[in-house]
């Protein structure tokens, strides 16, 4: 016997896209371009190099940032950093340095970026390929370097909305 088919809708990409889990890092850049960017389009790619990917809109601030300063971090959030997550996300916040006044960070060694306080790891990276991908660009970043933060409780995006693991 056989089973019936399972039901599905129509539905738009980013509908379908929402049932998939994701963690949450915000991106950042230093120097002239400083820059913070919530993102949960960001993946490893390789161990041996280390690489890693981002996907960032052309029309996002953080695009320009990325393609000028060709060095970036990442800051993995952690459980209790929602507000932190959904601050890099808000347009409304200043731009430049000042948007790191409402945070606690430290200048990365490698990239020169904001490595935000309390994240569960950050990574600094150097670019070394962009790919085009639709209305996005794909960077991928070489891992200069990277660490642990002592956290264990991850934050995560599913169904539109932020999540605790």
């Amino acid at each position: 016997m056989y089973e019936a088919a399972p039901t599905m809708e129509e539905t738009s990409l980013r509908d379908a896209m929402s049932r998939f889990a994701t963690g949450v890092t915000v991106l950042t850049v230093g120097g002239e371009h400083m820059h913070g960017m919530t993102a949960n389009a960001f993946s490893s790619v390789s161990l041996d190099p280390p690489l890693v990917l981002c996907c960032v809109a052309r029309t996002a601030v953080m695009h320009e940032a990325i393609s000028n300063a060709k060095r970036f971090a990442v800051s993995v959030m952690g459980a209790d950093q929602r507000d932190t997550a959904k601050y890099f996300a808000d347009k409304r916040r200043p731009h430049g340095s000042a948007q790191f006044d409402a945070v606690d960070w430290l200048e990365g060694a490698h990239s020169g970026a904001p490595l935000l306080s309390g994240a569960l790891a950050w990574l600094e990276c150097e670019l070394v390929h962009c790919y085009e991908g639709g209305d996005h660009t794909i960077f991928v970043g070489q891992v200069l370097g990277c660490r642990r933060g002592a956290g264990t409780r991850a934050l995560l995006f599913y169904g539109s909305a932020f999540h605790q693991v």
